[in-house]
Parts: C-alpha cells; sequence; structure tokens
C-alpha cells in the first residue's frame, strides 16, 4: 500500500470531513498533512482478516467490546485523524465510537506494514497512538514475518511481545486474547 502525501498545506479535522473526492483512494490526515493511501494489498488485508477475525471472535465470546477495522477514522486531535488496520474498544468504553468515528483512545490498535508504510506505521502512527493514549500497539509485518507488541509507559511505548514467524503472542490489555504468529503467516 503506497501512502503519499497530497498537498503541503496543514489541514484540520473540518477540512478532512468536508473533503469530497471521487476516486480510488483512502486518505489520512497525520500531523495535519492529508495523507493519500492506494488500496492495500491482498496479502496486507488477509493478515487484517485474519487478525481482525480471531480478535473478533474472542471478543464476541467474552462480551469484551467492539472491534473495528479500516477504514475507521480515529480522532486524535484537530490535525491526526488516522486510520488503524484493526481496533478494540472495551465494552465499558463503547461510548467513544460515534457516527464519525472513535473520538477517544482505542484499547489496542493493529497496524500491518509494508514497505511504504514503515515510517508511517512505525513513527508517525506511533507517536499519535502514545499522544492519544492506545494502551498497547501491535504491529504486523509481513516482509520480516514478525509481530511485534507495544506497551505504553509513562516515557512511550516499551516492546513486551514478539514473534518471528510462530509463538504465541498475548495481550495485556484483553486479558485471555492470544494468538500465534503461525496463524497469521501460515507458517
Amino acid at each position: 500500500m503506497e501512502t503519499l502525501a497530497v498537498e503541503t498545506q496543514r489541514r484540520t479535522y473540518a477540512d478532512y470531513r468536508a473533503l469530497d473526492v471521487d476516486d480510488n483512494f483512502l486518505y489520512e490526515l497525520i500531523n495535519g498533512e492529508l495523507v493519500k493511501k492506494s488500496a492495500p494489498s491482498p496479502l496486507h488485508q488477509s493478515l487484517v482478516r485474519d487478525f481482525a477475525f480471531a480478535l473478533q471472535r474472542f471478543v464476541v465470546e467474552n462480551r469484551r467490546g467492539e472491534v473495528l477495522f479500516a477504514p475507521i477514522d480515529v480522532f486524535v486531535d484537530d490535525e491526526s485523524v488516522p486510520q488503524p488496520d484493526v481496533l478494540f474498544v472495551r465494552e465499558e468504553r463503547r461510548f467513544i465510537i460515534t457516527n464519525d468515528g472513535v473520538m477517544g483512545a482505542p484499547d489496542l490498535v493493529v497496524e500491518v506494514i509494508l514497505p511504504s508504510s514503515v515510517r508511517s506505521d512505525r513513527v508517525d502512527k506511533m507517536k499519535l497512538y502514545r499522544r492519544l493514549g492506545v494502551p498497547e500497539y501491535w504491529i504486523l509485518d509481513p516482509n520480516n514475518r514478525t509481530v511485534e507488541i507495544y506497551a505504553l509507559t509513562n516515557e512511550g511505548y516499551d516492546i513486551v511481545d514478539f514473534a518471528v514467524e510462530k509463538g504465541e503472542l498475548s495481550s495485556r490489555v484483553l486479558s485471555g486474547f492470544a494468538i500465534n504468529a503461525k496463524v497469521l503467516f501460515g507458517v
């Protein structure tokens, strides 16, 4: 999935919401910059699907909250509205989900990185999610077949779990939810 800054003029949430384009691209507002993204690859989408389905199954069976996936706006501030690949909001915080998007910090966010989104997902979005207060951030990297879990601390995000190709990873935020990287990468 290629990302490209559309223009250098700083935009606000109101500008972003008023955007009326008829093309085949998705847009995010990151630090006042309108970012155009092409359609995700089949590999990207299969990872999003497999992770989201596993998470959804667990959440529904245990009545734990809501699972959503892109495109869904997460409001950080007036100049930043990212669209995580997958997110989870605990049942008792479901009120942050509105008709316009998610107005607050999801409890868990997942990004699937591809070569064109490495900087965005590992730097820009990680900073936004930290500032918003997202407690847990998962990064799935299909090129390296890795899964990383970051937990929010007072100093920023600390990596708390890591797997290459296989290995069970467990959420700290969603007690009882675990997934094996082998399931995601089909090894």
